[in-house]
């Protein structure tokens, strides 16, 4: 037996400080303790080599750490959310699309952004150079819209003349001038000070200031700009420039909703810890990286540091977790700083000296690679895939009205029940269906919302319309708050998406087991005129599939930390999304036969939909809708423990040795978690209902096969 959870620690942000920390705790586990992971994206830039990406030396995934991978290696939970606020009186983190999430232990490691708002017009009209994430993807789009447009003058403005400012000046140089002739091309700094680079000494300072001027970057020293409209930046002096992009790099900010909590800050806005990287108005929370501010040991908001960092909050989360005290850490007072160039060579910046050369470069290429290998090769022992359990197993003992499941259920946004219940007539039907889902994810509100799509598609596929649910919950075993945190989590995804299809739970029960399980027991009604309970798949007709396939594959390797998180939540984003209007525009378009792809894999739900129906299935593999990375992870080898059961169906398939070689070939027999409808419609139909099923939001639908008259005895062949 695993040991019962008893304490939560939770971690607000996938800085540098977080990602060394929750390595060794992936290294060193921590008994009793629920590890949960809050951040927005999924990936987490590496301060170190992102100039390098944006001049092109490096491709996003060199430059980033995967937190999805990183969180499964720590056997911790992941929360990809956005931070709304913190309650200190509830010890509770207030996020964008989560329950409030409880922790015993806080650790944030958020960094830090660039303060527009202190000058008009900054927040609306520039690009700041954090978040990350929202800084490369304006990145990207100017070098789309640079590449689509190499005749035109492009004038990039930069606000700051700090090392980021001047690297990212230097880099952006280097890429865009593969991609437009010179006379095409103006990058102009903005700076307030008479000299760049703050903090670094006066030979840095000089050999920067002469190496941009020489590769063709305008200066602008000793200019404040006070306003920025849409195309044009004014400066204190007068001075005007119009820009067609512009990135503010200036001096860092705080999120306004710290300000809002009851965390001691310095004048602005940072979180002041103690040398224990403890909060020092509330021990129980620690902070790390820019966004703290050690009040004997200030030092300037520079990754060095929040590298540094990530051991001492390692081991002093540990001891103050596990009962011991805290020590103190003092970070070094002088760092070496390597400062990119954007033509690969590098200026060292350590104290009163200061060194450029081509080896710089190489040397802190090495650097950085060397910190980012330590974050791959990450391999966690996953919890095996459970059976369904055996009836009398799946049916824990009832519980009092004051058992937890009752009293959590009181407190959660629920869909009231109609009151009475529509009674049925002739014309009606009340199909019912059941689904138990083992836990496959490492955040169990969107496990409780995929949970009830797995329930509710099959009865989407049939016409069906959902009336109530019953649900059965296996909690692992913890202490009763952590326990009540886990349970209602669920409960809340759960009655969320129930929401949606005004759904009605009422009910269930609770027991305690090895891993959390989910069982979802659904009764709906079918109106007779809009019944597909008695498919009719006919020669002629076309068929459509509304979600793309690959999450069997997909969640094999994100167990085992070999898939990539924007794989994975790219995936959780289109499995999130309820079947219901798929089915309603299917219907509308004449389909006469519709199924849910589950457990059997596309093929073999396919099979079941034919039946004995003379009909010819010719499937087209390239049209097969396919997340992202699912071919990856099944060439790493990576398949589901039903794959194997489900490739039985390919003796069906006339051709299938001319076709079982195409890397797609086997998501045929893939099985699907909460899978899209398959549906047969007149072939007529299926160009505007495919425009309608993408326009609705079904974005991977496509027409994936067609039916025909039966030739030879040939049943399903593959082009």
């Amino acid at each position: 037996m695993t040991q019962p959870i008893v304490t939560d620690l939770v971690l607000l942000g996938g800085g540098h400080s977080h990602a060394i920390a929750l390595k060794q705790l992936g290294l060193h586990p921590l008994p009793g303790v629920r590890i949960t992971l809050i951040s927005d994206p999924p990936h987490t830039p590496y301060s170190g080599m992102l100039p390098g990406h944006i001049a092109g030396f490096y491709t996003y995934d060199e430059t980033h750490i995967d937190l999805q991978r990183l969180t499964r290696f720590a056997q911790a939970q992941f929360y990809c959310d956005r931070v709304l606020n913190l309650d200190l009186t509830q010890n509770q983190v207030i996020c964008a699309n989560h329950p409030p999430i409880p922790f015993d232990y806080l650790s944030l490691d958020i960094g830090s952004t660039p303060a527009t708002q202190t000058v008009s017009g900054a927040t609306q009209h520039t690009i700041p150079a954090k978040p990350v994430s929202q800084f490369l993807q304006a990145w990207n789009t100017l070098l789309q819209n640079v590449q689509n447009n190499p005749q035109k003058p492009w004038h990039i403005a930069i606000i700051g003349g700090g090392a980021g400012g001047v690297e990212l000046a230097l880099n952006a140089k280097t890429r865009l001038q593969q991609l437009l002739p010179p006379e095409n091309l103006q990058i102009s700094l903005f700076h307030r000070n008479s000299t760049l680079l703050k903090g670094h000494n006066n030979w840095v300072s000089s050999y920067l200031t002469q190496h941009l001027k020489q590769r063709g970057i305008q200066l602008h020293l000793n200019e404040t700009v006070n306003q920025v409209t849409k195309t044009q930046i004014h400066c204190q002096s007068g001075l005007t420039k119009t820009f067609d992009c512009a990135f503010w790099v200036t001096q860092a900010s705080a999120p306004q909703w710290l300000a809002e909590s009851d965390l001691t800050t310095d004048k602005n806005g940072f979180i002041l810890v103690a040398d224990t990287l403890q909060s020092v108005s509330h021990p129980h929370i620690f902070a790390a990286g820019d966004i703290a501010t050690m009040t004997n040991h200030p030092r300037p908001k520079a990754g060095v540091f929040a590298v540094r960092q990530g051991q001492p909050l390692f081991k002093n989360i540990s001891r103050i977790v596990t009962g011991k005290d805290p020590k103190p850490f003092k970070p070094q007072k002088k760092y070496l700083a390597l400062i990119g160039t954007g033509d690969q060579r590098a200026v060292a910046s350590w104290w009163k000296l200061g060194a450029a050369s081509p080896l710089l470069w190489r040397w802190k290429d090495k650097i950085d690679r060397n910190f980012m290998a330590q974050f791959e090769q990450l391999s966690p022992t996953p919890h095996p895939i459970q059976p369904e359990p055996k009836t009398s197993e799946k049916k824990p003992k009832s519980n009092s009205p004051n058992s937890l499941f009752s009293q959590v259920i009181k407190t959660i946004d629920n869909p009231p029940l109609a009151d009475p219940l529509p009674q049925t007539d002739n014309s009606e039907t009340t199909p019912q269906n059941h689904h138990y889902l083992h836990n496959f994810l490492n955040d169990p509100y969107k496990f409780g919302q995929i949970a009830v799509n797995e329930s509710f598609n099959p009865l989407w596929a049939i016409g069906a319309t959902p009336q109530t649910v019953l649900t059965s919950i296996i909690l692992p075993y913890s202490s009763p708050s952590p326990l009540e945190t886990l349970l209602r989590q669920v409960l809340v995804g759960v009655c969320h998406q129930l929401q949606a299809t005004h759904t009605t739970l009422l009910g269930g029960h609770s027991t305690q087991g090895e891993n959390l399980a989910l069982s979802v027991l659904c009764h709906s009604k079918i109106v007779g005129e809009h019944s597909l309970e008695k498919p009719r798949l006919q020669a002629g007709q076309s068929l459509i599939l509304t979600q793309a396939l690959g999450t069997g594959t997909l969640f094999t390797a994100d167990r085992h930390a070999q898939a990539k998180g924007r794989w994975v939540h790219q995936a959780l984003d289109s499995l999130l999304l309820p079947q219901q209007q798929a089915m309603h525009i299917l219907q509308e378009a004449g389909a006469t036969a519709c199924t849910a792809i589950q457990e059997k894999g596309l093929l073999g739900h396919l099979l079941m939909l034919r039946g004995e129906t003379p009909v010819q299935i010719e499937l087209m593999l390239s049209n097969l809708p396919i997340f992202d990375g699912a071919i990856d992870t099944l060439a790493q080898g990576f398949t589901h423990p039903h794959q194997l059961r489900n490739q039985r169906y390919g003796q069906q398939i006339v051709n299938w040795s001319d076709c079982q070689t195409t890397p797609s070939a086997p998501l045929l027999f893939d099985p699907q978690v909460a899978g899209g409808l398959l549906a047969a419609l007149p072939s007529e139909n299926a160009e505007s209902c495919l425009i309608r099923l993408q326009t609705a939001g079904y974005t991977h639908s496509r027409i994936v096969g067609h039916l025909s008259p039966p030739v030879s005895g040939q049943l399903v062949f593959l082009r």
